[in-house]
């Protein structure tokens, strides 16, 4: 039974699809599971469109792997934070596309691509930090070991720069050079500042995860679309 379950593996491999619209790529990686080794991948710099654009460069990934879409066993989409129309789309384009497919489709968070890769190459604590603009970042901290020991929230710029200044912990994303811009000793603690995850990484980690805990679901993290992280936002004063 081992030789004929190794054989279907090689016949029919496991592939997941990966999906990124949360910044102003327009990103697609298709990942053969078993072997971890992707097969194609593009992430043009589009800045808007995704709508119109995203459905060729899916096309441009698969032909470039020489894979049909009928054997995509899986979708991976970033959910967020990110650009809200893009955030939308690429949710939208995934869950409509695995509903055809039929296959499973899960949502991988932005600064989770972002801080897991990071922290397990650099075998430290990492804060995935992004610009939100309106005076406010986008944050998260995980331990060496991958763990969340902050969950992704939105934040004061000094808010977050006190926390990477109090835990030691590595910085990567665009929101770095506004923490090392309020406190400069934090400047030997970047390692990165990309303003989205690479697509690759965000395949990877959908190959991972479980639709049901890790729906396809928008994680915005402004006020009105998530509640406040308890112990990891600053209080407001509710309007009078």
């Amino acid at each position: 039974m081992r030789w004929w379950r190794g054989l279907f593996q090689r016949m029919c491999p496991v592939l997941t699809l990966a999906i990124d619209c949360s910044a102003r790529f327009c990103a697609v990686a298709l990942l053969e599971t078993s072997g971890n080794r992707i097969l194609a991948a593009a992430s043009p710099d589009i800045g808007r469109g995704h709508a119109e654009q995203l459905p060729a460069i899916m096309q441009s990934v698969l032909a470039e792997a020489g894979v049909e879409l009928s054997r995509i066993t899986r979708i991976g989409v970033t959910v967020g934070p990110g650009s809200f129309a893009g955030i939308r789309v690429g949710v939208a384009f995934a869950r409509g596309l695995a509903l055809a497919l039929d296959v499973p489709v899960v949502g991988v968070g932005s600064l989770d691509a972002i801080a897991l890769p990071a922290a397990a190459s650099q075998r430290k604590p990492v804060m995935a930090v992004l610009d939100a603009k309106r005076d406010h970042v986008w944050a998260m901290l995980v331990d060496a070991d991958g763990a969340a020991s902050r969950p992704a929230a939105e934040l004061t710029p000094d808010t977050a720069s006190a926390l990477a200044l109090e835990t030691g912990c590595l910085i990567t994303g665009s929101g770095a050079g506004l923490l090392a811009g309020i406190n400069p000793a934090l400047a030997p603690q970047i390692i990165g500042d990309r303003v989205a995850p690479e697509i690759e990484d965000v395949a990877r980690l959908a190959a991972t995860l479980d639709p049901v805990t890790s729906p396809a679901e928008p994680r915005y993290l402004r006020d009105a679309d998530a509640k406040p992280q308890a112990g990891f936002v600053l209080p407001h004063q509710e309007a009078g």
